[in-house]
């Protein structure tokens, strides 16, 4: 449905091109393709496409509109003036949508003489030519992405008034806060370990199994342990995959791994102790030494490190932007130390310990 803007008497020469769609029931199809945000390239100059997301932030004034679309960690600047083809009715519009709507633009992309370093795509916007809103947001959120996404530094040296976003605020509204570019791009990152895990260890022959996560007696020491209800009688939550891999190595398949929940009922508030994460493990047979082992952990370890390199700078950027690190390093072939030399290491620190006491 075409929506009618301030216009005065003018006649609307975008009437049917921008407005609120009905709601999507699947009884049509149109014959329209959706390019990805973050495929919107200078080589696509000139080029007209549709897109869909988020409208994260908006500038209107008069007879121009800018504003920002985000889909999920990308955004580009799109810009609607009035033009022979756009009207001011349209304009007002734009203007008037919330933000977090859901948005289908179509447009020309258009390479810029400077970057917009406020978006992902920084080299590019979009020229606007039609606009619907595919899903309106509430006007009045508790909290805005662009407030969720500034860095430290940002909210320190920022000229004018800046909202810090409280955690509390975060988790109760955590499908809201998980639109920031950085929780966006750091789910792609743990993905992005475990499959570097995967590929790291298949590429040695090792196969992966899935172990049971709700166990009869508890799988490592008896303490520590989540007891649940178990129809009549009492189970446990796994706490380690560990019985599993010794019984996969000891039934000849060598080499095993497995990615999965680990629980652990650890009563504590440091941000050392967790009840409940994800572990990677992995358990092999060696044929004279445990070296043999250890080699395996450290290409593994490379293996990860330069996958995401190379295959996650984008993500790796958008967590850096609002938690800035510096840049991750490594030695190839890993770094290793005997247990005596890391025993002088820790005295030399002021450490005291003893010859054979446990580093942890």
């Amino acid at each position: 449905t075409s929506a009618q803007g301030d216009g005065g008497d003018q006649p609307d020469i975008s009437e049917g091109r921008y407005g609120v769609l009905p709601l999507i029931t699947s009884i049509e199809k149109p014959d329209r393709t959706l390019v990805r945000i973050g495929s919107l390239v200078p080589n696509l100059d000139g080029t007209t496409v549709w897109v869909r997301g988020r409208l994260h932030t908006s500038r209107c004034k008069g007879k121009q509109c800018f504003f920002v679309l985000r889909q999920q960690h990308f955004s580009v600047q799109c810009l609607a003036m009035v033009s022979a083809s756009v009207s001011k009715q349209m304009v007002k519009f734009l203007s008037n949508v919330t933000k977090e709507s859901l948005l289908d633009v179509q447009g020309v992309v258009r390479k810029t003489d400077q970057k917009i370093v406020s978006c992902s795509q920084q080299e590019v916007e979009l020229h606007v030519e039609q606009a619907f809103v595919v899903s309106a947001a509430e006007p009045v959120l508790p909290l805005q992405i662009e407030d969720a996404a500034r860095s430290e530094s940002s909210l320190e040296e920022g000229d004018g008034p800046s909202i810090r976003v409280n955690q509390d605020t975060r988790l109760d509204n955590r499908v809201l806060d998980l639109r920031t570019p950085a929780n966006q791009a750091i789910f792609r990152i743990q993905m992005g370990v475990c499959e570097l895990f995967r590929q790291a260890l298949q590429r040695q022959g090792f196969v992966e199994i899935n172990t049971p996560k709700i166990i009869a007696v508890a799988s490592e020491g008896g303490a520590n342990v989540f007891e649940v209800t178990y129809f009549k009688n009492s189970a446990y939550l796994a706490q380690s995959p560990q019985l599993y891999k010794q019984m996969a190595i000891a039934a000849d398949f060598e080499k095993v791994y497995t990615i999965g929940a680990v629980f652990r009922a650890e009563d504590s508030n440091t941000h050392r102790h967790l009840t409940e994460f994800v572990g990677l493990d992995l358990e092999m047979a060696f044929h004279y030494h445990y070296h043999e082992v250890v080699d395996v952990i450290g290409q593994m370890f490379n293996t990860i490190f330069r996958g995401l390199a190379d295959q996650y700078s984008e993500e790796i950027a958008a967590v850096n932007k609002q938690y800035p690190a510096e840049p991750f390093q490594f030695l190839d072939p890993p770094l290793r130390l005997e247990f005596k030399e890391g025993v002088a290491m820790l005295r030399e620190a002021g450490v005291e310990t003893g010859d054979e006491e446990d580093l942890s």
